[in-house]
Protein backbone atom coordinates (compact mmCIF):
# COMPACT_ATOMS: atom_id res chain seq x y z
CA UNK A 1 0.00 0.00 0.00
CA UNK A 2 0.77 3.70 -0.48
CA UNK A 3 2.05 5.78 2.46
CA UNK A 4 -0.84 8.23 3.18
CA UNK A 5 -0.30 11.73 2.32
CA UNK A 6 0.49 14.10 5.25
CA UNK A 7 -3.11 15.48 6.22
CA UNK A 8 -3.77 19.09 6.62
CA UNK A 9 -5.67 20.73 9.71
CA UNK A 10 -8.59 20.69 8.22
CA UNK A 11 -8.72 17.29 7.07
CA UNK A 12 -6.23 16.08 10.29
CA UNK A 13 -9.80 13.91 11.95
CA UNK A 14 -10.75 11.99 8.70
CA UNK A 15 -6.84 11.06 8.12
CA UNK A 16 -6.87 10.01 11.96
CA UNK A 17 -10.01 7.60 11.01
CA UNK A 18 -8.80 6.42 8.14
CA UNK A 19 -5.18 5.41 9.81
CA UNK A 20 -7.36 4.02 12.47
CA UNK A 21 -9.09 1.87 10.05
CA UNK A 22 -6.04 0.66 7.95
CA UNK A 23 -4.37 -0.27 11.85
CA UNK A 24 -7.30 -2.82 12.24
CA UNK A 25 -7.36 -4.31 8.86
CA UNK A 26 -3.84 -5.32 9.80
CA UNK A 27 -5.02 -7.29 12.26
CA UNK A 28 -8.01 -9.21 10.40
CA UNK A 29 -6.79 -8.80 7.20
CA UNK A 30 -9.15 -6.24 5.75
CA UNK A 31 -6.75 -4.37 3.90
CA UNK A 32 -7.50 -6.45 0.83
CA UNK A 33 -11.32 -5.70 0.97
CA UNK A 34 -10.30 -1.52 1.77
CA UNK A 35 -8.33 -1.87 -1.75
CA UNK A 36 -10.88 -3.36 -3.35
CA UNK A 37 -13.34 -1.10 -2.13
CA UNK A 38 -11.26 2.22 -3.44
CA UNK A 39 -11.02 1.13 -6.62
CA UNK A 40 -14.37 0.46 -7.27
CA UNK A 41 -15.29 3.48 -5.55
CA UNK A 42 -17.76 1.67 -3.11
CA UNK A 43 -17.12 1.30 0.88
CA UNK A 44 -15.15 -1.25 1.54
CA UNK A 45 -17.29 -2.83 4.48
CA UNK A 46 -19.39 -3.72 1.44
CA UNK A 47 -17.00 -5.55 -0.51
CA UNK A 48 -17.14 -9.75 -0.69
CA UNK A 49 -14.63 -11.37 0.23
CA UNK A 50 -13.92 -15.60 0.04
CA UNK A 51 -13.45 -17.49 3.02
CA UNK A 52 -10.39 -18.31 1.61
CA UNK A 53 -9.05 -15.16 1.40
CA UNK A 54 -10.26 -14.10 4.85
CA UNK A 55 -8.46 -16.98 6.25
CA UNK A 56 -5.31 -15.88 4.44
CA UNK A 57 -5.19 -12.20 5.73
CA UNK A 58 -5.10 -13.99 9.18
CA UNK A 59 -1.89 -13.01 11.09
CA UNK A 60 -2.41 -16.36 13.55
CA UNK A 61 -3.12 -18.79 10.56
CA UNK A 62 0.52 -19.76 10.40
CA UNK A 63 0.39 -20.61 13.92
CA UNK A 64 -2.48 -22.99 13.84
CA UNK A 65 -1.32 -24.60 11.01
CA UNK A 66 2.02 -25.29 13.06
CA UNK A 67 0.15 -26.52 16.19
CA UNK A 68 -2.08 -28.90 14.78
CA UNK A 69 0.73 -30.37 12.93
CA UNK A 70 2.36 -30.51 16.08
CA UNK A 71 -0.49 -31.99 18.62
CA UNK A 72 -1.09 -34.54 15.11
CA UNK A 73 2.32 -35.98 15.55
CA UNK A 74 2.80 -36.46 19.09
CA UNK A 75 -0.60 -37.61 19.47
CA UNK A 76 0.82 -40.54 17.05
CA UNK A 77 4.26 -41.00 18.67
CA UNK A 78 3.33 -40.70 21.99
CA UNK A 79 0.57 -43.04 24.03
CA UNK A 80 0.07 -40.74 27.12
CA UNK A 81 -0.44 -37.44 25.40
CA UNK A 82 -4.26 -37.63 24.49
CA UNK A 83 -4.72 -38.54 28.58
CA UNK A 84 -6.67 -36.06 30.35
CA UNK A 85 -3.74 -35.50 32.63
CA UNK A 86 -1.47 -35.35 30.27
CA UNK A 87 -3.61 -32.38 28.08
CA UNK A 88 -3.95 -30.88 31.27
CA UNK A 89 -0.36 -30.21 31.65
CA UNK A 90 0.37 -29.17 28.76
CA UNK A 91 -2.32 -26.66 28.91
CA UNK A 92 -0.32 -25.57 32.07
CA UNK A 93 2.62 -25.16 30.69
CA UNK A 94 0.84 -23.18 27.56
CA UNK A 95 0.01 -20.79 30.29
CA UNK A 96 2.78 -19.71 32.01
CA UNK A 97 4.24 -18.76 28.97
CA UNK A 98 0.97 -17.42 27.45
CA UNK A 99 0.60 -15.02 30.22
CA UNK A 100 3.36 -13.08 29.18
CA UNK A 101 3.87 -14.33 25.38
CA UNK A 102 0.12 -12.04 25.26
CA UNK A 103 1.19 -8.68 26.51
CA UNK A 104 4.37 -9.29 24.71
CA UNK A 105 2.44 -9.73 21.59
CA UNK A 106 0.84 -6.12 21.63
CA UNK A 107 4.22 -4.27 23.08
CA UNK A 108 5.47 -6.10 19.35
CA UNK A 109 2.40 -4.72 17.60
CA UNK A 110 3.40 -1.58 18.56
CA UNK A 111 7.04 -1.98 17.26
CA UNK A 112 9.01 -2.59 20.44
CA UNK A 113 10.45 -5.30 22.47
CA UNK A 114 11.28 -5.67 26.29
CA UNK A 115 14.13 -7.78 27.11
CA UNK A 116 13.60 -7.60 30.84
CA UNK A 117 10.42 -9.46 31.21
CA UNK A 118 12.26 -12.53 32.37
CA UNK A 119 13.69 -11.64 35.20
CA UNK A 120 10.68 -8.92 35.49
CA UNK A 121 8.76 -11.80 36.77
CA UNK A 122 11.37 -12.84 39.33
CA UNK A 123 11.37 -9.99 40.16
CA UNK A 124 7.64 -9.15 40.93
CA UNK A 125 7.80 -12.57 43.00
CA UNK A 126 11.13 -11.44 45.00
CA UNK A 127 9.17 -8.18 46.42
CA UNK A 128 6.25 -9.82 47.17
CA UNK A 129 7.67 -12.82 49.35
CA UNK A 130 10.52 -10.61 50.71
CA UNK A 131 8.48 -7.76 51.89
CA UNK A 132 5.80 -10.31 53.22
CA UNK A 133 8.43 -11.96 55.07
CA UNK A 134 10.58 -9.19 56.47
CA UNK A 135 7.18 -6.64 57.94
CA UNK A 136 5.54 -9.82 59.12
CA UNK A 137 2.70 -8.14 57.14
CA UNK A 138 -0.54 -9.83 55.48
CA UNK A 139 0.91 -11.46 52.62
CA UNK A 140 -1.40 -9.70 50.44
CA UNK A 141 0.28 -6.41 51.65
CA UNK A 142 3.07 -8.23 49.75
CA UNK A 143 1.68 -8.84 47.09
CA UNK A 144 0.43 -5.10 46.55
CA UNK A 145 3.39 -3.16 46.97
CA UNK A 146 4.52 -6.26 44.28
CA UNK A 147 1.99 -4.70 42.10
CA UNK A 148 3.44 -0.68 42.61
CA UNK A 149 7.03 -2.14 42.01
CA UNK A 150 6.31 -4.01 38.85
CA UNK A 151 4.17 -1.38 37.18
CA UNK A 152 6.80 1.37 37.93
CA UNK A 153 9.37 -0.95 36.10
CA UNK A 154 7.40 -1.18 33.04
CA UNK A 155 6.53 2.66 33.46
CA UNK A 156 10.36 3.27 33.65
CA UNK A 157 10.68 0.80 30.30
CA UNK A 158 8.51 3.13 28.43
CA UNK A 159 9.36 6.52 29.92
CA UNK A 160 13.18 6.05 29.01
CA UNK A 161 11.86 4.88 25.64
CA UNK A 162 9.68 7.84 24.55
CA UNK A 163 11.88 10.71 26.52
CA UNK A 164 15.41 9.20 25.10
CA UNK A 165 14.14 8.40 21.55
CA UNK A 166 16.68 5.17 22.05
CA UNK A 167 16.02 1.78 20.61
CA UNK A 168 14.04 -0.46 22.99
CA UNK A 169 16.25 -3.22 23.04
CA UNK A 170 18.81 -1.03 24.31
CA UNK A 171 16.40 0.50 26.96
CA UNK A 172 15.13 -3.00 28.35
CA UNK A 173 18.62 -4.47 27.33
CA UNK A 174 20.04 -2.01 30.58
CA UNK A 175 16.71 -3.05 32.97
CA UNK A 176 17.36 -7.05 32.22
CA UNK A 177 20.48 -6.33 33.60
CA UNK A 178 19.45 -3.86 36.49
CA UNK A 179 17.19 -6.14 37.50
CA UNK A 180 19.25 -9.50 37.01
CA UNK A 181 22.21 -7.93 39.52
CA UNK A 182 19.34 -6.35 41.83
CA UNK A 183 17.30 -9.87 42.41
CA UNK A 184 20.33 -12.00 43.65
CA UNK A 185 22.44 -8.52 44.91
CA UNK A 186 19.40 -8.27 47.22
CA UNK A 187 17.96 -10.94 47.81
CA UNK A 188 21.20 -12.84 49.40
CA UNK A 189 21.44 -9.10 51.48
CA UNK A 190 17.98 -9.51 52.96
CA UNK A 191 18.34 -13.24 53.65
CA UNK A 192 21.73 -14.25 53.27
CA UNK A 193 20.63 -16.79 50.79
CA UNK A 194 20.25 -16.69 46.97
CA UNK A 195 16.34 -17.69 47.69
CA UNK A 196 13.56 -16.35 49.81
CA UNK A 197 12.22 -17.56 52.94
CA UNK A 198 9.18 -19.66 53.22
CA UNK A 199 6.04 -17.60 53.66
CA UNK A 200 3.32 -20.40 54.03
CA UNK A 201 2.80 -20.13 57.84
CA UNK A 202 1.76 -16.28 57.42
CA UNK A 203 -2.00 -14.61 56.64
CA UNK A 204 -3.20 -14.34 53.57
CA UNK A 205 -0.76 -17.25 51.93
CA UNK A 206 -4.29 -19.57 51.63
CA UNK A 207 -6.09 -16.89 49.50
CA UNK A 208 -3.43 -15.63 47.60
CA UNK A 209 -2.85 -19.22 46.43
CA UNK A 210 -6.48 -19.66 45.32
CA UNK A 211 -6.48 -16.87 43.47
CA UNK A 212 -2.77 -17.21 41.47
CA UNK A 213 -1.91 -21.22 42.07
CA UNK A 214 -5.14 -23.35 42.63
CA UNK A 215 -6.81 -25.70 41.08
CA UNK A 216 -9.67 -26.31 39.15
CA UNK A 217 -11.85 -29.49 38.10
CA UNK A 218 -13.35 -29.73 34.78
CA UNK A 219 -14.37 -32.99 32.87
CA UNK A 220 -12.34 -35.12 35.53
CA UNK A 221 -9.11 -33.16 34.51
CA UNK A 222 -7.21 -30.83 37.48
CA UNK A 223 -6.63 -27.23 35.77
CA UNK A 224 -4.79 -24.85 37.18
CA UNK A 225 -6.05 -21.33 37.50
CA UNK A 226 -3.01 -19.91 35.32
CA UNK A 227 -5.05 -21.18 32.16
CA UNK A 228 -8.08 -18.77 33.54
CA UNK A 229 -5.91 -16.02 33.82
CA UNK A 230 -4.57 -16.78 30.17
CA UNK A 231 -7.24 -16.66 28.41
CA UNK A 232 -9.02 -14.00 30.41
CA UNK A 233 -5.72 -12.40 28.97
CA UNK A 234 -6.29 -13.28 26.00
CA UNK A 235 -9.85 -12.63 25.62
CA UNK A 236 -9.23 -8.90 27.01
CA UNK A 237 -5.93 -8.40 24.87
CA UNK A 238 -8.08 -9.40 21.31
CA UNK A 239 -10.88 -6.74 22.38
CA UNK A 240 -8.59 -4.26 22.69
CA UNK A 241 -6.65 -4.37 19.73
CA UNK A 242 -10.14 -5.25 17.66
CA UNK A 243 -12.64 -3.09 19.55
CA UNK A 244 -11.32 -0.03 20.26
CA UNK A 245 -9.01 3.15 19.65
CA UNK A 246 -6.41 2.01 21.82
CA UNK A 247 -6.12 -0.72 19.43
CA UNK A 248 -6.25 1.12 16.69
CA UNK A 249 -3.37 3.24 18.02
CA UNK A 250 -1.24 -0.17 18.80
CA UNK A 251 -1.74 -1.25 15.29
CA UNK A 252 -0.47 2.91 13.85
CA UNK A 253 2.17 3.47 16.11
CA UNK A 254 3.99 -0.15 15.37
CA UNK A 255 3.15 0.25 11.39
CA UNK A 256 4.92 4.09 11.43
CA UNK A 257 4.53 6.37 14.83
CA UNK A 258 5.50 9.28 12.63
CA UNK A 259 2.48 9.16 10.81
CA UNK A 260 0.60 8.33 13.61
CA UNK A 261 2.04 10.93 15.66
CA UNK A 262 1.03 13.43 12.21
CA UNK A 263 -2.67 12.18 12.44
CA UNK A 264 -3.04 13.06 16.55
CA UNK A 265 -2.01 9.09 17.69
CA UNK A 266 -1.06 9.42 21.20
CA UNK A 267 2.56 7.76 20.64
CA UNK A 268 3.86 8.13 23.44
CA UNK A 269 0.91 6.90 25.78
CA UNK A 270 0.41 4.12 23.11
CA UNK A 271 3.80 2.66 24.19
CA UNK A 272 3.58 3.45 27.75
CA UNK A 273 0.73 1.51 28.43
CA UNK A 274 1.81 -1.19 26.28
CA UNK A 275 5.16 -1.94 29.02
CA UNK A 276 2.65 -0.80 31.68
CA UNK A 277 0.62 -3.92 30.31
CA UNK A 278 3.97 -6.20 29.76
CA UNK A 279 4.78 -4.99 33.57
CA UNK A 280 1.19 -6.53 34.47
CA UNK A 281 1.48 -9.82 32.99
CA UNK A 282 5.09 -10.64 34.61
CA UNK A 283 3.00 -9.36 38.08
CA UNK A 284 0.70 -12.05 37.35
CA UNK A 285 3.48 -14.49 36.63
CA UNK A 286 5.27 -13.75 39.53
CA UNK A 287 2.81 -13.95 42.08
CA UNK A 288 2.16 -17.63 40.45
CA UNK A 289 5.61 -18.59 40.97
CA UNK A 290 5.90 -17.45 44.41
CA UNK A 291 2.62 -18.80 45.32
CA UNK A 292 2.59 -22.15 43.61
CA UNK A 293 6.74 -23.21 45.06
CA UNK A 294 6.00 -20.62 48.56
CA UNK A 295 10.15 -20.10 47.67
CA UNK A 296 11.68 -18.56 44.84
CA UNK A 297 15.12 -18.40 43.39
CA UNK A 298 16.65 -15.41 42.61
CA UNK A 299 18.17 -16.76 39.66
CA UNK A 300 15.39 -17.51 37.73
CA UNK A 301 13.62 -15.95 34.91
CA UNK A 302 17.21 -15.07 32.47
CA UNK A 303 16.01 -16.33 29.07
CA UNK A 304 12.37 -16.79 29.33
CA UNK A 305 12.53 -13.47 27.49
CA UNK A 306 13.22 -15.22 24.32
CA UNK A 307 11.02 -17.41 24.74
CA UNK A 308 7.93 -14.96 25.52
CA UNK A 309 9.53 -13.05 22.17
CA UNK A 310 9.71 -16.56 20.10
CA UNK A 311 5.78 -17.64 21.26
CA UNK A 312 4.58 -13.97 19.66
CA UNK A 313 6.78 -14.67 16.34
CA UNK A 314 5.32 -17.97 15.89
CA UNK A 315 1.99 -16.68 16.33
CA UNK A 316 2.41 -14.15 13.31
CA UNK A 317 4.02 -10.70 14.56
CA UNK A 318 6.09 -9.31 13.02
CA UNK A 319 9.28 -7.81 14.47
CA UNK A 320 9.07 -4.68 12.40
CA UNK A 321 5.58 -4.41 14.40
CA UNK A 322 2.31 -3.03 12.89
CA UNK A 323 1.05 -6.65 12.60
CA UNK A 324 -0.26 -9.59 14.60
CA UNK A 325 -2.50 -10.55 16.98
CA UNK A 326 -3.21 -12.25 20.61
CA UNK A 327 -4.54 -15.02 19.45
CA UNK A 328 -2.03 -15.96 17.64
CA UNK A 329 0.53 -15.46 20.28
CA UNK A 330 -1.65 -17.91 22.90
CA UNK A 331 -1.34 -20.00 19.89
CA UNK A 332 2.27 -19.80 19.97
CA UNK A 333 2.60 -20.37 23.43
CA UNK A 334 0.42 -23.90 22.74
CA UNK A 335 2.71 -25.37 20.50
CA UNK A 336 5.51 -24.66 22.81
CA UNK A 337 3.85 -26.35 26.02
CA UNK A 338 2.91 -28.84 23.48
CA UNK A 339 6.87 -29.53 22.30
CA UNK A 340 8.37 -29.17 25.79
CA UNK A 341 5.74 -31.41 27.49
CA UNK A 342 5.38 -33.74 24.07
CA UNK A 343 8.83 -34.48 24.43
CA UNK A 344 9.21 -36.44 27.55
CA UNK A 345 5.88 -38.46 26.78
CA UNK A 346 7.26 -39.42 23.77
CA UNK A 347 10.50 -40.28 25.48
CA UNK A 348 12.67 -38.38 23.49
CA UNK A 349 16.09 -37.01 24.94
CA UNK A 350 14.88 -33.98 26.07
CA UNK A 351 18.19 -32.10 25.01
CA UNK A 352 16.60 -31.74 21.38
CA UNK A 353 13.86 -29.53 22.92
CA UNK A 354 15.52 -26.15 22.04
CA UNK A 355 16.82 -27.33 18.82
CA UNK A 356 13.06 -28.65 17.89
CA UNK A 357 12.07 -24.82 19.17
CA UNK A 358 14.37 -23.01 17.42
CA UNK A 359 12.97 -25.17 14.03
CA UNK A 360 9.63 -24.15 14.98
CA UNK A 361 10.22 -20.85 14.60
CA UNK A 362 12.21 -20.73 11.40
CA UNK A 363 9.21 -22.02 9.79
CA UNK A 364 6.70 -20.31 11.75
CA UNK A 365 8.43 -17.41 9.85
CA UNK A 366 8.84 -18.58 6.45
CA UNK A 367 4.91 -19.76 6.97
CA UNK A 368 3.97 -16.62 8.18
CA UNK A 369 5.66 -14.62 5.04
CA UNK A 370 4.36 -16.89 2.27
CA UNK A 371 0.96 -16.20 3.75
CA UNK A 372 1.17 -12.59 3.91
CA UNK A 373 2.68 -12.61 0.70
CA UNK A 374 -0.44 -14.73 -0.40
CA UNK A 375 -2.82 -12.27 1.31
CA UNK A 376 -1.23 -9.23 -0.94
CA UNK A 377 -1.30 -11.00 -4.06
CA UNK A 378 -5.15 -11.54 -3.25
CA UNK A 379 -5.66 -7.94 -3.07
Amino acid sequence: MTAAPTPTPSDAPEAAEENATTATAQSGGAGAAKDAGKAAGTDDRLVHRSLLQRLLGRPELGAVVGAVAVFIVFSVVADSFLRASSLSTVLYASSTLGIMAVPVALLMIGGEFDLSTGVMVTTSSLVSSMFSYQMTANVWVGVLVSLLVTLAIGLFNGYMLVRTKLPSFIITLGTFLMLTGLNLGLTKLISGTVSTKTISDMDGFASAKAVFASELTIGGADIQITVVWWLVLVALATWLLLRTKAGNWIFAVGGGQHTARAVGVPVARTKIGLYLGVALGAWISGQHLLFNYDVVQSGEGVGNELIYIAAAVIGGCLLTGGYGSAVGAAVGAFIFGMTSKGIVYAQWEPDWFKFFLGAMLLVAVLLNAYIRRRAEANR
